[in-house]
């Protein structure tokens, strides 16, 4: 494997192909027109242009991105996550041009890329699962006697979903038949498949998701747990690694758990097993992601692998050179996703051009970002600007290092979610470890942030008076 094109963009495009340029490989940058002076562009060895600014005419466009694959040579190609990098057939296309996928194969895929089609693969392998019904369904009469078996509150989800959309928490029964049909309608125009299921709806859970990778020669291992329960709209928005709730028996329960899901589809590759963790420690299988995940540096940091350099090392064939029992969590690591958004307007996109953008330096921080000052950040595509990480040898310290890499990031033309991190970082309920999925609503306010803010500017201009009188009584000459 000689030269990777990356599918992809921006900071997780700059990501993969930092390891590849480590491991002696060449690259090639794909780019729309809004991207063509994106760093990822001119990091990379070669770049080809592939179609207009928006995803449906570049980033999605997986003809293009083979025919460009096939004219420059390239021996694989990296899909990163988000756009292509879940589409089976995008898969199985590019191994029938004879080019190597960096990831598993189309059939697993398929398979974990429907929530139905992974629960009824798992289901002989006894991993716990939510109590609900395993098909898709429309009829709201069977949808009302299935949520009484199993009592409401009850969940709605999309087969073919993420992202929260397709979903809808349903309290009591007169409810049920208008959430369905919006489930159903926002499921088909995300996804193109209004396929929805029913399952009883975990009040007070937490997001824990286990790290699998396999090689191609029966070998599968677990790389621990993430915590992404600090979630807005049901996105995550911070995650650690190890989980503060988690002993070492429940650790390894949800390991084993984690790879029989890899083996009931004879998954290769890096990927994610998630989990919902009720308030008894009970825990859910809830999907397979077949890709890298966004939240993948935390693992790096508490393993000490490169998930990208096993990615590429798997593709071409070399079994892992370490077992389950050589493996070890070390320190603890946190990672905030620094959006371009509005904390203070709902997270509403912030669009704009960073007048300043100055990330921060020092021991236990790694930025992962693919924008520099002076860029626009467009409106075509996911406003994740960067991901801040920090490392420390305990929880308490990783989260010191990210409070004051927090106020040494400057970005100015633009909001973003740095003062919402703070916010949480700095929240009793996070230190404690005491939250679940509902932090947003039950702690979080604009209304909260925006007096802290104000709070700490007054803070910090008494400070700056005290800071000039005594400076002033210093240099005043005696009478």
């Amino acid at each position: 494997m000689k030269k990777i094109l990356v599918a992809n963009r921006g900071e997780i495009a700059l990501r993969i192909m930092r390891t590849a340029q480590k491991m002696g490989i060449k690259t090639v940058a794909v780019y729309s027109t809004a991207d063509r002076n994106s760093p990822h562009v001119t990091f990379a060895d070669e770049a080809i242009c592939i179609g207009g600014a928006p995803s449906s005419e570049s980033y999605l466009s997986g003809n293009k991105i083979i025919e460009a694959a096939k004219s420059l040579g390239v021996d694989a190609i990296h899909p990163g996550y988000g756009f292509l990098s879940e589409n089976a057939d995008f898969a199985e296309a590019i191994e029938k041009n004879g080019i190597t996928w960096i990831g598993p194969n189309s059939k697993a895929i398929q398979i974990m890329g429907s929530k139905l089609a992974a629960k009824e693969a798992v289901k002989e392998y006894g991993i716990p699962m939510v109590p609900g019904i395993d098909e898709a369904i429309t009829d709201v009469y069977k949808a009302k006697k299935i949520a009484k078996e199993i009592g409401f509150p009850i969940l709605i989800k999309a087969s073919a979903g993420g992202g929260g959309k397709g979903m809808r928490v349903v309290e009591k029964e007169k409810d049920l038949e208008e959430q369905m049909k919006r489930a159903i309608s926002e499921a088909e125009s995300a996804f193109g498949d209004g396929s929805v299921f029913i399952e009883k709806y975990i009040s007070s859970p937490r997001h824990i998701e286990i790290q699998i990778l396999a090689d191609k020669h029966g070998n599968t291992v677990h790389l621990f747990e993430r915590e992404c329960s600090i979630q807005r709209r049901h996105q995550k928005v911070i995650e650690e690694a190890p989980s503060v709730v988690l002993n070492q028996e429940i650790r390894q329960k949800m390991g084993r758990a984690a790879i029989l899901v890899a083996k009931a589809c004879n998954y290769v590759g890096v990927g994610t097993v998630e989990f919902l963790l009720d308030e008894k420690k009970n825990f859910f299988f809830l999907e397979m992601n077949t890709r890298l995940q966004v939240e993948h540096p935390v693992t790096e940091l508490i393993t000490g692998l490169d998930l990208v350099e096993q990615q590429i090392n798997v593709a071409r064939g070399a079994s892992l050179n370490f077992t389950q029992k050589d493996l070890k969590i070390q320190g603890h690591a946190l990672e905030l996703r620094v959006y371009a958004e509005d904390p203070l307007d709902n997270f509403m996109p912030s669009v704009g051009t960073l007048e300043r953008y100055r990330t921060p330096k020092g021991e236990g921080i790694r930025i992962d970002d693919g924008f520099e000052e002076g860029m626009e950040v467009p409106i075509y595509y996911d406003p994740m600007l960067a991901k801040l990480i920090t490392y420390g040898k305990n929880r308490e310290e990783a989260i010191q290092i990210m409070l004051k890499a927090i106020d040494t990031y400057e970005v100015q033309g633009i909001m973003t979610t740095l003062p919402f991190g703070k916010f949480v970082f700095e929240h009793p309920a996070f230190k404690s470890g005491n939250f679940n999925t509902h932090f947003v609503k039950n702690y979080y306010s604009a209304e909260k942030l925006h007096n802290k803010i104000e709070e700490e500017a007054r803070l910090a201009a008494l400070v700056a008076l005290k800071l000039y009188l005594k400076d002033r009584e210093l240099l005043r000459l005696p009478n």
